[in-house]
């Protein structure tokens, strides 16, 4: 099973060049990473799988197009968060801003599992209505930071956006996310 540290360039220009099995190592290497950042992104798994679909439609069509001047996994991710802040944008214009979540882990389980998988269901309830009230470009650089654990330069870097900017939409994302947190703690009480 190919990884993102086994991805050469040698398979990048095979790939690019057409060999499915090289195209299959680099979608088995960074499918994972696409669907958990487009997962976050636009809070739905049907969705998140539309999206990695998408973009690695779109990685097949451009590799001929990439010039090595980045890494491919910040290509690829540079990739993946436009298409999901694209889809979370229109997804937000054609809906009311209700929260739709979805167990994304509904395997058999024991008695004994059950309350950690309420209480597993509740966090990331929470989480993702944390993320959900954040706008697209706050909410993409928070995923990467804190949930794919990017560092700023590899945040600015797929972003194509300046460091500065990280700095700035992390800070406003941080900010607002403990504002809400801090109101959904007292609406409980």
């Amino acid at each position: 099973m190919e990884t993102i540290d086994n991805i050469t360039e040698n398979i990048i220009i095979e790939a690019s060049e057409g060999s499915t099995e090289a195209f299959e190592g680099i979608y088995k290497a960074y499918s994972g990473l696409v669907y958990n950042v487009a997962f976050r992104v636009v809070n739905n798994m049907d969705e998140a799988q539309e999206v990695t679909q998408e973009v690695f439609l779109t990685v097949y069509r451009k590799l001929k197009s990439f010039k090595f001047k980045s890494s491919l996994k910040t290509w690829i991710y540079r990739i993946a968060v436009n298409m999901s802040i694209d889809y979370a944008r229109k997804r937000s214009k054609e809906q009311d801003h209700t929260v739709l979540y979805e167990d994304h882990n509904k395997l058999n389980k024991t008695i004994d599992s059950v309350s950690e998988e309420v209480e597993r269901e509740e966090q990331e309830k929470t989480l993702s209505t944390l993320l959900e009230a954040l706008s697209p470009n706050l909410r993409v650089c928070i995923v990467l930071r804190s949930i794919e654990g990017l560092s700023y330069q590899e945040i600015s870097e797929s972003l194509n956006i300046n460091i500065n900017t990280v700095r700035s939409r992390l800070k406003r994302a941080r900010e607002k996310l403990l504002a809400l947190r801090k109101e959904m703690v007292k609406n409980e009480m």
